[in-house]
């Protein structure tokens, strides 16, 4: 009896990645179209908004790829969160060196607030631009770049248009950490599908590249309408979509770049702080499917290992086999898309055990 159970887990299991694999494709195939699109017949002014709090060491590169676009019409304003470092002093050197950089002051948080939503609000409210574009300081962007989202957001009709950049990452705690919700993104949001119904939990952004028609940024209340969301950009994608306007996604990997985190250490408290509210802090579903993916990824390598030392006689070898081939495909295909070392997708059981780890602790700090 335990044999058959056994085989069918692992019969599920396969069915299961296998759909997996599809979603994955189809998205690969979505996101080739975004890119596409040739330039449209009038390029808008484009105001790029950059918050900043002690980023001196990631401040003059970013904002220098920023001012290095080929684009005709755009405006850098950067708002000094209150630094305490020398991010303001390089600023005002760059500011002298090219006019169309602008240096906000930022004002003290207001009660109902957090940080990041507060800081975007301000940038907003001081853009010219008819077109938003938020972007965050650790970021370095290709002269091409901005062309390339505008196109995109023009040639899909959209009204905030997202991306996967390029995610840099040097250690192993990075390396282990920092993919995952690009990966599961490429995995769990069917594009195809979520473009087409109305459903705000079929959505995603990233803050690294948010570029908005701002008629609509300003229809749903900007940042104002998420003051207290830990994880803004999540929000502002389910609230453009709630409202009834056009969400896309642009695989920016070659236009976009961004170290997150300089260690493993920053990575897993970074991402322990927004894991919970980025699962809508629902608890049940969320060890739900924490467990669902440790089944998912950790029981057929598992299973297939004991098999080897004799220590196990379940499901045949073959169908084990295929899972952890399925398996090795969802992951490598989105790494590659990704840009980021396909090799990594080997280390998947061992990904998905840090997360799961990086999950418990975020659901413990944040519950």
């Amino acid at each position: 009896m335990t044999h058959y159970l056994e085989q069918d887990l692992v019969a599920h299991l396969a069915a299961f990645q296998a759909v997996l694999l599809l979603v994955v494709l189809s998205n690969v195939c979505v996101l080739r179209r975004a890119a596409r699109h040739g330039p449209p017949q009038s390029w808008a002014r484009v105001s790029i908004l950059v918050p900043a709090r002690d980023e001196e060491g990631n401040i003059a590169r970013c904002v220098g790829s920023l001012l290095a676009q080929d684009y005709a019409d755009l405006e850098v304003l950067v708002l000094d969160d209150q630094s305490s470092d020398g991010t303001r002093a390089v600023l005002e050197a760059m500011a002298r060196a090219d006019g169309r950089l602008r240096i906000i002051a930022g004002q003290a948080l207001p009660e109902g607030w957090l940080g990041k939503a507060w800081a975007c609000a301000q940038l907003a409210a001081n853009a010219g631009g008819e077109l938003l574009y938020f972007t965050d300081a650790d970021t370095v962007h290709q002269p091409q770049a901005l062309r390339a989202a505008v196109a995109a957001l023009e040639g899909t009709r959209a009204d905030l248009l997202t991306g996967f950049p390029r995610q840099i990452v040097h250690t192993w705690g990075e390396k282990l950490i920092v993919p995952f919700f690009s990966w599961a993104c490429y995995c769990f949001v069917p594009l195809a599908l979520a473009y087409r119904l109305g459903l705000p939990a079929l959505s995603f952004a990233i803050g690294q590249m948010l570029l908005f028609r701002r008629a609509a940024y300003e229809a749903i209340g900007g940042h104002a309408a998420i003051r207290g969301s830990v994880v803004d950009d999540l929000a502002l994608a389910r609230t453009i979509k709630a409202a009834g306007y056009r969400w896309r996604v642009l695989d920016a990997t070659a236009l976009v770049s961004c170290r997150m985190y300089c260690s493993g250490q920053e990575a897993y408290a970074g991402l322990s702080k927004n894991l919970f509210a980025a699962a809508g802090c629902r608890v049940i579903p969320y060890l739900f499917v924490s467990l669902w993916l440790l089944v998912l990824f950790l029981y057929p390598p598992i299973l297939l290992g004991l098999r080897a030392g004799g220590l196990a006689t379940g499901a045949p070898v073959a169908l084990t086999s295929a899972c952890i081939i399925l398996a090795l495909a969802v992951w490598l295909i989105p790494y590659r898309a990704l840009r980021l070392p396909a090799w990594l997708a080997a280390l998947y059981p061992l990904v998905v055990a840090v997360s799961a780890l990086v999950a418990l602790r975020s659901l413990w700090l944040t519950a």
